[in-house]
């Protein structure tokens, strides 16, 4: 994750990364070319994966938001995470042989991690706005980019990302619910902890394997808290369907996406833009949850943007500077 101490341990790791790498990944990077553009083009292409799977999680948890009243909290998490093991079990055929336990270790980890940021994120949800629970939740992965960062620009586009999450919670969380944010604030902590193993597991797992399984971890431990808080809730057909709608939205598509990214994009530029899922979760509550965005949301999300815009020129140049080494 960290950059290498030496030209050679660079070069181990881009190899590395070269095998590692789905077929889906390389294709971004586009046909053999000059130097120059591919290593822009391989630089950029991760950096889109980790956007378009932020769209595609934050507009299913508006859709999560909906079903609420329906299926309750616990439930809507239920769904979302039996439906996205059943469909990447059925798309990955996963082998279960030829691992060490150590491998199963750390996909039980991402499991857990996964299980917990999804059960605490929709209890927040349920009790505070959406753009709030994100913007607490964003804190975690902040904190990581600053933590495991070893470039200091790194530590200027977190806090400028931290400025705007601040400007977008209306400058303090006080007047929101104590519970909510605290649950908000731990989904944060296990995102950043889904961060760290979502890369381990994309090294030891070949292809989403490794996403498959551990999406069925999750949807294990949390089955049980849905089914006890909604009950046949769960089985009406028109739940059922939405419930899909928001694991194929929030799960399977988003999870696969930055799995495939992670394994070529470093920790600290990823964990800064994850900051754009505030301005992300502000546009899909606009849009679907009809709710209006005010200056200083507009203002927030522009310090955002600029932030994730300053990571990936950072990754750009990483990028050039190993495509000429």
């Amino acid at each position: 994750m960290n950059d290498q101490r030496s030209a050679a341990g660079a070069a181990a790791a881009e190899q590395a990364a070269a095998v590692a790498v789905p077929e889906a990944v390389s294709a971004l990077g586009g046909a053999a070319g000059p130097a120059r553009p591919k290593g822009r083009r391989a630089a950029l292409a991760p950096v889109a994966l980790v956007v378009a799977g932020g769209l595609s999680v934050q507009f299913g948890s508006a859709v999560a938001v909906l079903l609420m009243p329906r299926a309750g909290a616990l439930g809507v998490v239920s769904l979302r995470l039996a439906v996205a093991a059943l469909v990447m079990l059925i798309v990955c055929r996963p082998k279960l042989r030829g691992y060490s336990r150590a491998d199963w270790g750390t996909v039980l980890a991402f499991g857990v991690a996964m299980g917990g940021m999804n059960t605490l994120f929709y209890q927040a949800a349920d009790r505070i706005p959406l753009g709030a629970a994100v913007t607490l939740e964003v804190l975690g992965p902040l904190a990581l980019s600053v933590i495991a960062s070893r470039r200091p620009a790194n530590v200027v586009w977190a806090g400028l990302a931290l400025g705007g999450v601040v400007l977008l919670s209306g400058g303090g969380f006080d007047r929101l619910d104590p519970v909510g944010a605290a649950y908000a604030l731990g989904a944060g902590a296990l995102w950043a902890t889904y961060i760290v193993f979502s890369a381990r597991t994309g090294r030891r797992f070949p292809q989403a394997d490794g996403l498959a399984l551990a999406l069925v971890v999750a949807a294990l431990l949390s089955l049980p808290l849905g089914i006890l808080e909604s009950g046949s809730k769960l089985l009406v057909p028109s739940t059922l369907g939405l419930g899909a709608a928001v694991a194929l939205l929030s799960s399977v598509l988003p999870y696969t996406l930055e799995l495939m990214a992670l394994r070529r994009l470093p920790a600290p530029t990823f964990a800064i833009l994850m900051s754009l899922e505030p301005a992300i979760a502000a546009t899909a509550g606009f849009l679907i949850l009809d709710q209006a965005l005010s200056m200083t949301d507009a203002l927030a999300i522009a310090l955002v943007i600029g932030a994730s815009m300053g990571a990936v020129r950072s990754q750009v140049r990483v990028g050039k500077r190993r495509d000429h080494v």
